[in-house]
C-alpha cells in the first residue's frame, strides 16, 4: 500500500520557461497559471510534480506497519530510490488509488531523473518468467493493484475520489487537509504535516482494499473484521497524534 504528495517542481519550472531569478513561489505561481491556460486547470502535467513524501503500509504476517520513507530531511532521490529499493528487496504487491493514473507516472519520470535502477519494477517476463502475465506494469495485472481504476471497472466517468469512497464506507477520510494544501504547508517549512496526512491516506486505501477483499471472497466476515481490529489497535498503540485523530474520526460502517 502506497500514495505519494507532490509539490511543484520550482527548478524544472525556471528551466523550461525562463524564470531565473524568480522566487519558488513566483515560480509556481507561473507553472499554474501556465496549465491553467492551456488546460482550464492548474493540476501540472506529471513531469512537473516533485515528490516530497511516500508513505507506506505493510502487512507482514504478524504485523501492520505504516510509515513514510526517508528521513524528514531526506532529498527526493533518496524518497524515490527507497521506494524501488524496497520493491526489488522485497518484491511486494503494490495497492493504491489512482496508483496508476498519478503515482507511478510521476514515480518513473522522477526515478529516471535521478538515475535510480529499478529492474524488478520494470521485469515483464525475459528475465523471470514470473512475470510474464502477472507484473508491475500491466493495467490487467494484480502485481499493482490500482483500487480506483478496478472498482470503476476501468471507466473513467465511473472513478470516485479516495474521500468520497470513504465517506461511502464510514471512514475517517482526510481529516481536514488534502493535497491541494501540500504546496502551502512545503513552502511554511512543515513537512512533517505532509507525511501524517500521506499516511492517514494510505490508512484510508488499506481500509479499502481490506473491504474489497471481502468483496471478492479472499476475506470472510470474520477475517475482515478481524483485520479492522488490527488497524485499531495499531492505531490505539502507536501513540502518533495523526493516528489517535484518525482513530478519533473513524465511525463504524453499518456494511460491515
Amino acid at each position: 500500500m502506497f500514495d505519494i504528495e507532490t509539490v511543484p517542481d520550482v527548478a524544472l519550472g525556471r528551466r523550461a520557461y525562463g524564470l531565473e531569478g524568480l522566487a519558488d513561489a513566483e515560480v509556481a505561481k507561473a507553472m499554474f497559471a501556465r496549465r491553467r491556460q492551456q488546460t482550464g486547470s492548474d493540476f501540472l502535467p506529471h513531469e512537473q510534480h516533485r515528490v516530497v513524501a511516500i508513505s507506506c503500509a505493510l502487512r507482514t504476517r504478524d504485523q501492520l506497519r505504516v510509515w513514510s520513507l526517508g528521513e524528514l530531511d531526506a532529498s527526493e532521490g533518496d524518497i524515490v530510490g527507497r521506494f524501488f529499493e524496497g520493491i526489488e528487496r522485497y518484491t511486494p504487491d503494490l495497492v493504491s488509488w489512482n496508483g496508476g493514473g498519478f503515482d507511478l507516472p510521476v514515480l518513473n519520470y522522477r526515478a529516471l531523473a535521478a538515475g535510480i535502477e529499478a529492474p524488478t519494477y520494470w521485469e515483464t517476463g525475459d528475465g523471470n518468467a514470473a512475470f510474464r502475465y502477472n507484473n508491475y506494469l500491466s493495467r490487467y495485472h494484480w502485481r499493482h493493484l490500482d483500487l480506483m481504476d478496478v472498482l470503476s471497472g476501468m471507466q473513467p466517468r465511473a472513478r470516485a475520489s479516495l474521500e468520497d469512497m470513504a465517506h461511502l464506507l464510514g471512514l475517517p477520510g482526510k481529516l481536514g487537509f488534502s493535497g491541494a494544501k501540500v504546496w502551502d504547508a512545503w513552502q511554511a517549512g512543515e513537512i512533517l504535516a505532509i507525511r501524517r496526512y500521506c499516511e492517514t491516506d494510505v490508512l484510508n486505501t488499506w481500509l479499502v482494499y481490506l473491504r474489497f477483499e471481502r468483496l471478492r471472497g479472499h476475506l470472510s466476515r470474520e477475517q475482515y473484521l478481524a483485520e479492522v481490529e488490527r488497524v485499531r489497535a495499531f492505531l490505539a498503540a502507536s501513540g502518533e497524534p495523526h493516528h489517535a485523530e484518525f482513530l478519533a474520526a473513524w465511525t463504524t460502517s453499518s456494511r460491515a
